[in-house]
């Protein structure tokens, strides 16, 4: 167990930890650890509110920072994944193509739009948040949409055989990484209800929709999942957490 969380750690974070063997029993339990990354980012995004709250700081600078929060914990990996299935569905290729498109290490200009767009706008809804009743949830929705993710990997059909998430795919505990998971989101929905009742109901039928929207994608386009479309789904999700939250908060009045 202890292997895994390291093992998860070393490949979806930028954080400093033990090295371990690159073995399969090692990763036996690593996504199932995967959920609490996002509980590190959360809690980040907590502090920095509190910080900017206490400062008076102002909300451009807590939604800058607020977006860098988890590219710098992450390092980007999971943008990449989103670059690279976004080129892919740009070309409009037959299935194959596709997935050959997510293999190639370059970028392409439809990528270079998609993530440009989606960094504006991700900045300008931080911004609209200024309790820290939202950021709570929002904080929460980074555990949930890796427990989404993680979830995909091990019950989600394979688009490949082999690949970066087969290595964590093939040696996991299939049972035991999906209760790890389905623990973590249920964990990540009760404190977002307990925190904003509404804006939590609101985050949860999100990232409901957008969890059954990447399967649709997933098996329509690619015939199944892969680590670069597990990690477009938790950018997504991400954004879509964080629109949904804005929006209730918007709907409610509950914004100052």
């Amino acid at each position: 167990m202890l292997k895994s969380l390291i093992s998860a750690f070393l490949m979806y974070s930028r954080i400093p930890v033990p090295q371990v063997a690159w073995k399969e029993e090692n990763r036996r339990y690593a996504l199932g650890w995967f959920p609490l990354i996002g509980v590190v980012i959360g809690g980040m995004l907590l502090l920095w509110h509190m910080f900017c709250a206490r400062f008076g700081c102002s909300r451009m600078l807590f939604a800058a920072v607020a977006v860098l929060i988890p590219i710098s914990v992450t390092g980007g990996i999971h943008l990449d994944g989103f670059c690279d299935v976004t080129d892919a569905r740009a070309s409009c290729a037959d299935r194959e193509k596709k997935l050959q498109i997510m293999s190639d290490p370059h970028i392409g200009s439809f990528a270079v739009i998609r993530v440009c767009l989606y960094l504006i706008l991700q900045t300008v809804l931080f911004a609209q948040i200024s309790d820290i009743r939202s950021t709570a949830v929002i904080a929460c929705g980074y555990i949930l949409s890796r427990s989404c993710s993680g979830l995909s990997a091990v019950t989600f059909r394979c688009a490949k055989k082999e690949g970066t998430l087969q290595d964590f795919v093939k040696p996991s505990h299939r049972s035991v990484t999906i209760g790890m998971v389905c623990a973590f989101a249920a964990a990540a929905i009760f404190a977002m209800l307990l925190a904003d009742f509404i804006r939590g109901c609101a985050v949860f039928g999100g990232a409901l929709l957008c969890f059954l929207y990447y399967k649709y994608i997933a098996y329509q386009d690619f015939g199944g999942t892969t680590g670069d479309l597990c990690g477009w789904f938790l950018q997504l999700c991400e954004i879509t957490v964080l629109a949904a939250a804005v929006l209730a908060g918007i709907v409610t009045g509950g914004l100052t």
